[in-house]
C-alpha cells in the first residue's frame, strides 16, 4: 500500500518505497504561504514533486529516516505549533494527531507533536513504517493502531481517554468526524479542543458542520470557511486561522505567549481578509 498525501492546493501525491509516484494536478494555483515559504509563485505539479521531495530528503517522510522530534517551527501558529504550546504550558494534557508511517498517534511530548505535525499536509492514507512505530514509542507518543496505521482520530481520543487524559486536542479533516468527537466528549466526559486543517475544496454545508463542530480552523484555500467563519479571534491574512470558541482563543493565546517577535493585538469586525492575500483561486 502507497502513501497518499495531499498538499499544495490540494493536489495529490503519491509516494511509495520512498519515491514520489505520482503527483496530481492542483486545485489552487497561487498560495501565499509557499510564496513565503519556498518561493513558489505557481503551483505546478512539478513545484509539487519538489516540495515532497525536499520533505523526504530533510525529514524522511514516509520512510525509515523520518525525523520525529522538532522546536523549531514552520509557521507561527499552525496546528502542530499551537499544540506544542499548549503542551509546554500545561493548558493541554495531551494531543490525537496523524502521522506518516504510523496513523493516528497519542503524543503529550511537545517536540514530538511538532515533528509529526510541523510539515504535515492532508495526509489521507499511509502504511506502517516499523522504524517510525517504534521512534514514537520511544518518545513516550502510542500509536493507536500499529498494525495498520489507521487514521481515525475517533478511536485516538478513546484510547488517549483510556490512558487517562482528559484535555485533548485532536486535528479533524472532515465534519462527521468532528462531530462524532463531540458525541464522545460528552459520552466520556471530555474537554476535547477539535482542530480543523486541510478543509480547502470543502462544500458549503460541510463547512458549516466543520465551523459548529470545530474550536480552531484553519482556513487553507477554503472559500466558504472565509464566508461562514464567524472568529472571536484570527491569527493572519492570507491563510487566517479562526478560533471559533473560548477555549479555541485560550489556546490560541498560549501559543502567542511563546512568540519572540512583536505582535498586533487589536478589536475589529472579524474576519478580515484583503483580497490580494488569499490563495488563486479559493475552493
Amino acid at each position: 500500500m502507497p502513501h497518499i498525501m495531499e498538499m499544495m492546493g490540494k493536489a495529490r501525491v503519491v509516494v511509495k518505497d520512498g519515491k514520489v509516484m505520482e503527483v496530481g494536478a492542483p486545485e489552487v494555483e497561487w498560495c501565499p504561504l509557499f510564496v513565503k515559504l519556498r518561493g513558489v509563485q505557481k503551483m505546478t505539479p512539478d513545484e509539487i514533486r519538489k516540495n515532497m521531495e525536499s520533505r523526504i530528503t530533510e525529514l524522511g517522510m514516509f520512510t525509515e529516516k523520518r525525523k520525529l522530534e522538532f522546536e523549531t517551527t514552520v509557521v507561527a501558529f499552525g496546528s502542530s505549533e499551537i499544540m506544542m504550546s499548549g503542551l509546554n504550558s500545561g493548558f493541554l494534557e495531551t494531543t490525537v494527531t496523524a502521522c506518516d508511517g504510523a496513523g493516528t498517534v497519542i503524543s503529550d511530548n511537545p517536540t514530538l507533536v511538532q515533528g509529526i505535525g510541523g510539515r504535515m499536509s492532508g495526509l489521507i492514507e499511509t502504511e506502517p513504517i516499523d522504524a517510525v512505530i517504534k521512534g514514537i514509542g520511544e518518545r513516550g507518543g502510542t500509536v493507536f493502531e500499529p498494525s495498520n496505521a489507521a487514521i481515525n482520530p475517533v478511536g485516538g481520543v478513546r484510547k488517549a481517554a483510556e490512558l487517562g487524559y482528559r484535555k485533548i486536542a485532536v486535528t479533524v479533516a472532515d465534519p462527521k468526524t468532528a462531530k462524532s468527537l463531540r458525541k464522545l466528549e460528552s459520552e466520556l466526559g471530555l474537554d476535547l479542543i477539535i482542530i480543523a486543517v486541510h478543509v480547502t475544496g470543502l462544500s458549503r454545508e460541510e463547512a458549516q458542520d466543520i465551523l459548529k463542530s470545530s474550536d480552531i480552523v484553519i482556513s487553507c484555500a477554503s472559500r466558504h470557511i472565509r464566508e461562514l467563519a464567524d472568529p472571536l479571534v484570527q491569527v493572519a491574512a492570507a491563510i487566517p486561522l479562526f478560533a471559533l470558541t473560548q477555549k479555541g482563543k485560550e489556546l490560541v493565546i498560549e501559543r502567542a505567549k511563546d512568540i519572540q517577535s512583536p505582535i498586533l493585538i487589536n478589536t475589529m469586525a472579524l474576519p478580515v481578509l484583503p483580497a490580494h492575500k488569499q490563495p488563486k483561486n479559493l475552493i
